[in-house]
């Protein structure tokens, strides 16, 4: 690009945050090998789609029937995609008999950083970075509640302050992790990939 081209819309749109979704299955101890194969079937159709970025699983031990499945996709899109697809609608339905889910969980920006590592999913970033970004959310959120209610509220400051504390945390969190994080998370979130590297599988 030449100094006397504008910079095109696209170049300052964020980056998609990849979306991880983390499920826990029940299966049926005398069908291992059955389970193994249906498992990496599903595996093989996922990775004909696009924005499939890996998978992985593991048990929570040798004589037990949790096992731990984890895949990501590029975005929230691409992910939308391949759980809506016949082809993974065809492949439950496959193993409808030898698994059984007790648990899912989805997974985004900041949400993944204190998961324990997994094999073949990037690390996360650096706690630095982590407090870095915690803290620019928080910071603007904290002062803009805090000049805000002690205009609304005369006296605030000389409240108990368990009471303020309780109150401000009972509102900020939420917004916190429903809002600003995962905007923020998105904002900076060329930064925070960085350099990172995939966890060795």
């Amino acid at each position: 690009m030449t100094p006397q081209e504008p910079r095109s819309d696209a170049s300052r749109e964020p980056r998609p945050i990849p979306v991880t979704v983390a499920i826990t299955r029940r299966v049926d101890p005398g069908r291992i090998a059955d389970v193994t194969h249906w498992v990496q079937e599903g595996v093989n159709l996922a990775n004909e789609y696009e924005g499939f970025l890996g998978s992985g699983w593991v048990r929570a031990s040798a004589d037990s029937d949790e096992w731990h499945m984890l895949y990501r996709f590029a975005d929230a899109r691409t992910l939308e995609a391949w759980e809506a697809s016949d082809d993974r609608a065809d492949w439950l339905f496959d193993g409808r008999e030898l698994v059984e889910v007790a648990r899912v969980e989805k997974r985004t920006g900041i949400e993944g950083w204190f998961d324990a590592p997994q094999p073949g999913i990037a690390a996360a970033p650096p706690r630095w970075k982590q407090a870095v970004t915690i803290w620019l959310g928080f910071f603007p959120l904290n002062l803009a509640f805090t000049s805000l209610v002690n205009w609304l509220v005369p006296g605030w400051h000389q409240l108990w302050p368990l009471v303020t504390v309780l109150v401000t945390t009972l509102i900020l969190t939420p917004i916190m992790t429903y809002l600003l994080l995962p905007f923020v998370t998105r904002m900076l979130h060329p930064w925070l990939q960085g350099a990172r590297r995939m966890r060795p599988a």
